[in-house]
């Protein structure tokens, strides 16, 4: 399975919300649609955004692609081994 932010191809994806669950439960919307992705990138959006910015801005794939904090972070994580676990870290 390859993951749809970084296409490295994983064993294991999470599923991510494209508006944040807790955004579509407080204003009784309709679930968003979802991208598969792995964890490092998972955990990589939830570490650099806050629920709001991630259901007003960056809310498409393509959004989450080009926003220049998730850009170097996937020219990174593309180059790393699939079966290692990533740490990720707050970028300034």
């Amino acid at each position: 399975m390859e993951c749809e932010l970084c296409s490295r191809e994983m064993k294991n994806l999470t599923v991510h919300h494209l508006i944040p669950r807790q955004h579509t439960k407080r204003k009784n919307l309709e679930i968003s649609s979802t991208i598969d992705i792995c964890s490092a990138c998972h955990r990589q959006i939830h570490v650099l955004f806050d629920n709001k910015r991630l259901a007003k801005e960056l809310n498409t794939i393509e959004a989450l692609k080009a926003e220049p904090q998730m850009r170097k972070f996937l020219a990174w994580v593309r180059k790393q081994n699939p079966q290692k676990r990533i740490t990720v870290h707050r970028q300034k």
